[in-house]
């Protein structure tokens, strides 16, 4: 009698224990949000992250993967995470961020460091071309390296919009791994990958540096030459016969990914809700297409992972800030 009550009472909590779980697991799925949902962009309209957050806007509103209104709010600048930073703990707004969130707090142009913002999901990652004048007489990287070996200061390398962003970076990196001091070389700065590109056209400047969709379309015509690209291994397409910086013996890999970010002290309910739904949004056709079409590469990671990913990435861009004579 004492056996079979213990083993009704084992099943029982084994049922409660379940049933708990059950309910847990359901309470974490059942977030969602209640009004107006605010998609904040750190540059004006018409830049390449507010075409990605429209982007966003259309897929996730198109296939109702979000029931609620969806804004994209523009505040260029620091601007943007510090109006983040004062929604603490509200699922209700996102922020499209890229290295900028990490590079800004090294460089001492922000306050606000990536630990201070809640990491959603990594959306893309977006490759940096190296590229000359068609008529330049440098014809290939290896070419380059040679003659930036032997005069860092020989070239003027141009690039959007700051020192220490990823257009920088991709070369600085390079330039490094190959015994170039890359504070030593000449950087040019523009407001604009088009500006640095029709400079460039023009035989203002040498070497322009950008993501890999600015330049495409000028390579496909023959306007210029790309002598190497920032990515893990070739691209496809018009890019398929340009070589990595790893190929040339330069251990570069630089990506100016994009990720979501939500302001600091969300819940887990909060994260899984929009984690899931960017999961469904990047298999998307329209957003496969978009990718495709400007060059990007699907670096989708979901919340924890991405987390890992900015630390280490922040040790890389530290690093290579300091060579650059950049880190606060």
């Amino acid at each position: 009698m004492l056996t079979r009550t213990l083993l009704h009472l084992a099943a029982g909590l084994c049922a409660a224990a379940m049933l708990g779980t059950s309910s847990r697991a359901h309470a974490a799925a059942s977030w969602t949000p209640e009004r107006n949902v605010e998609i904040i962009v750190p540059t004006s309209p018409g830049s390449s992250q507010d075409a990605t957050a429209r982007l966003m806007q259309n897929v996730l509103q198109g296939r109702k993967l979000v029931s609620v209104p969806i804004t994209i709010v523009n505040r260029p600048g620091v601007v943007g995470t510090d109006y983040l930073l004062q929604r603490a703990g509200d699922g209700h707004y996102l922020y499209i961020g890229s290295a900028v969130v990490l590079t800004n707090h090294m460089t001492g142009k922000s306050a606000i460091d990536y630990i201070d913002l809640t990491a959603v999901a990594q959306l893309f990652g977006e490759y940096i071309a190296c590229v000359v004048n068609a008529n330049s007489a440098i014809k290939n990287g290896n070419e380059l390296l040679e003659r930036l070996k032997n005069d860092p200061a020989s070239l003027s390398i141009a690039f959007a919009t700051s020192r220490g962003n990823t257009n920088h970076v991709a070369i600085a990196q390079a330039a490094k791994a190959v015994g170039i001091d890359p504070k030593a070389l000449k950087i040019v700065l523009f407001k604009s990958g088009g500006e640095a590109m029709t400079a460039l056209l023009g035989g203002h400047v040498d070497v322009v540096s950008s993501a890999a969709g600015t330049v495409v379309d000028h390579l496909a015509v023959g306007r210029v030459r790309a002598l190497a690209i920032s990515s893990p291994q070739r691209m496809s397409g018009v890019l398929a016969s340009v070589p990595t910086w790893r190929e040339l013996g330069a251990d570069s890999v630089a990506s100016n990914w994009r990720n979501i970010f939500g302001p600091k002290g969300m819940t887990p309910e909060q994260i899984q809700y929009w984690e899931e739904r960017v999961a469904h949004l990047v298999e998307t056709d329209e957003w496969k297409r978009d990718l495709e079409k400007r060059f990007r590469a699907n670096t989708f990671m979901r919340s924890s992972e991405s987390r890992v990913f900015l630390h280490s990435e922040h040790k890389r861009l530290k690093d290579i800030l300091a060579d650059l004579g950049l880190a606060k």
